[in-house]
């Protein structure tokens, strides 16, 4: 991969493949740059897809504090590199970054959006000292818990369900981004979709949904897109948090190229 500098001067590893109209792609929480390593096949034939590690993932370094700012700032070095505006699809996490991104006036030309962050009402929010929790997590180094923390409490994932995830083998994985957690966490904010805040964004953007994802990112994904005043929801075939990965492809390469 090759290496771009973010304003701060932190180094972000970042990595091109394809012809065509420039499509950024940016992860959520816990992953690096490999979680796109199915979808960019999908859409080399259409378009040029860069995809990154996220600052203090992978082979990208990092700052002793964390701001959102550098974040965006980051997302932008990476957007010059690939030729100064790009369509960016980012999901979970990494939604609610483009977000703040696109509102913070990054050359994004247009948005697709993976299930954002959001728990709109009736949904209970996590945890209110979620982040004192993961922080002392941390202090004792205890990253499998920092991470099995996560899962539970901000995702709502079963008891069941976070033992099998130990048990693949994407858990390392987990366990060395588990700081990262905290990042993510500060770029949710009060977890409330920002409505008075996007409907300033003018830009053309895509909310997507599995139709088999929980009830919550259902209703995270209809509320972001009804915030946008030029936002529009679509929803496609998948499991929780996940769609296909053919489906998503042509959705993200017909979009990105008209």
């Amino acid at each position: 991969m090759r290496k771009v500098v973010s304003q701060d001067g932190t180094t972000i590893a970042c990595r091109s493949t394809g012809e065509g109209p420039p499509i950024v792609l940016m992860n959520g929480a816990f992953r690096d740059h490999t979680i796109f390593d199915a979808l960019v096949p999908e859409l080399a034939p259409h378009c040029t897809a860069h995809v990154y590690d996220r600052r203090g993932r992978g082979q990208s370094g990092d700052a002793p504090q964390y701001a959102v700012e550098r974040e965006i700032e980051d997302l932008a070095a990476v957007i010059d590199e690939a030729g100064g505006q790009a369509v960016v699809f980012a999901g979970s996490t990494g939604a609610n970054l483009a977000l703040e991104a696109a509102l913070a006036g990054v050359p994004i030309t247009k948005l697709a959006l993976h299930e954002p962050y959001y728990r709109p009402a009736p949904h209970p929010k996590p945890p209110a000292d979620c982040m004192d929790t993961l922080r002392s997590l941390l202090a004792q180094d205890r990253r499998g818990d920092t991470a099995e923390y996560w899962l539970r409490e901000l995702l709502g994932l079963s008891p069941q369900t976070i033992a099998e995830w130990r048990k693949a083998p994407l858990w390392a994985t987990n366990e060395a981004n588990a700081h990262t957690l905290l990042y993510d966490t500060i770029i949710l904010g009060d977890f409330e979709v920002p409505a008075e805040r996007l409907a300033a964004l003018r830009t053309p953007t895509l909310v997507l949904n599995s139709d088999a994802t929980g009830d919550w990112l259902k209703d995270a994904a209809r509320a972001t897109a009804r915030a946008l005043p030029n936002g529009w929801g679509m929803q496609l075939p998948g499991s929780w948090h996940r769609i296909d990965t053919d489906i998503l492809g042509r959705a993200l390469a017909g979009f990105a190229t008209t």
